[in-house]
């Protein structure tokens, strides 16, 4: 049997790294996700928010680092969550902080990025200040959201919303709802994770290095270059930090930008948005967001890397 070529041994070398080392993550993430969703009750959060709205997007967003969510799970929580009592934009804050900077999350970022530690911490800096921004912005641009708060037949209590016993919570309907739970979100995030992994090989691999430069020239546009790539590829928050750091030809600041932006703003994201709260949300939500966090993650990397 003749051997590979060399590019192609060299694609599977940084295709399967990226895998045995993003995978543990994705599976612990994916678990304590789970876990919240079945036997973690909305009204948990709700009761510890302060009913002044700005105060509570600020603590709603430093939730975020005990209470780790999968993606997956942002949008029905963030229905469960308004229809609970806490304001929108608080709830929007969580739904975003969670999956950002959650400590599963940074420890894997640290892991990843042992050749340049700083970058844990301005993850969950960059994370922190983008959640806390995009909560803010939504109490002066945002609506109320649809089907869950704008007194639409939707938005009354359902059957299963979680908030009130339409059934006994029994120990085995929730180990039911923890196994289906992390059986769908560990299976999604590995099908994203293979596009992941694919692409960064392929860019590593196959991109000419000229390219590469005339794409790095400035640090602005490499940021928004890996920010539209963090919105095509959809990766979990678990993973993408091992995708991020191959892409060794963009500066730090631009991976950063990366880190930032997708676990908040991605195609599969915005599909489950669109699909629950409307093309309305999105025209205002997706633009908001995305400015808040690439300019949260210029301003961090900034302030980090230019020493």
């Amino acid at each position: 049997m003749s051997e590979l070529p060399p590019q192609v041994n060299a694609w599977l070398v940084i295709f399967i790294g990226i895998w045995i080392q993003a995978v543990p993550f994705l599976l612990l993430g994916t678990i304590i996700s789970s876990t919240l969703t079945a036997f973690l009750k909305p009204q948990a959060l709700a009761r510890f928010l302060p009913r002044q709205t700005a105060l509570a997007v600020v603590v709603a967003g430093l939730a975020g680092i005990a209470l780790p969510a999968c993606e997956c799970a942002s949008v029905p929580t963030t229905k469960s969550l308004v229809r609970a009592g806490v304001p929108t934009a608080a709830a929007l804050t969580f739904m975003v902080a969670s999956p950002a900077i959650n400590p599963v999350v940074i420890a894997a970022t640290a892991v990843a990025y042992t050749v340049n530690p700083r970058m844990a911490v301005a993850r969950f800096i960059a994370g922190l200040l983008a959640a806390v921004l995009i909560g803010l912005g939504w109490i002066w641009l945002g609506r109320p959201l649809r089907g869950v708060d704008d007194g639409s037949p939707g938005s009354a209590c359902e059957e299963a919303c979680g908030l009130h016993d339409h059934q006994p919570r029994t120990m085995s309907a929730m180990a039911e709802t923890f196994r289906s739970e992390l059986t769908h979100d560990f299976i999604q995030s590995c099908g994203f994770l293979v596009i992941g992994a694919a692409i960064a090989a392929t860019v590593k691999v196959c991109v000419p290095t000229a390219w590469m430069q005339a794409l790095t020239i400035n640090v602005v546009v490499e940021a928004a270059v890996l920010s539209l790539l963090a919105v095509i590829v959809a990766l979990c928050s678990e993973a993408d930090a091992f995708m991020a750091v191959s892409l060794t030809s963009f500066s730090p600041t631009a991976q950063l930008a990366f880190l930032a932006i997708g676990p908040i703003v991605d195609v599969k994201l915005m599909a489950m948005e669109g699909g629950a709260f409307g093309a309305g949300f999105l025209k205002r939500f997706v633009p908001l967001a995305t400015c808040c966090c690439f300019v949260s993650a210029i301003l961090i990397g900034a302030l980090i890397f230019s020493s």
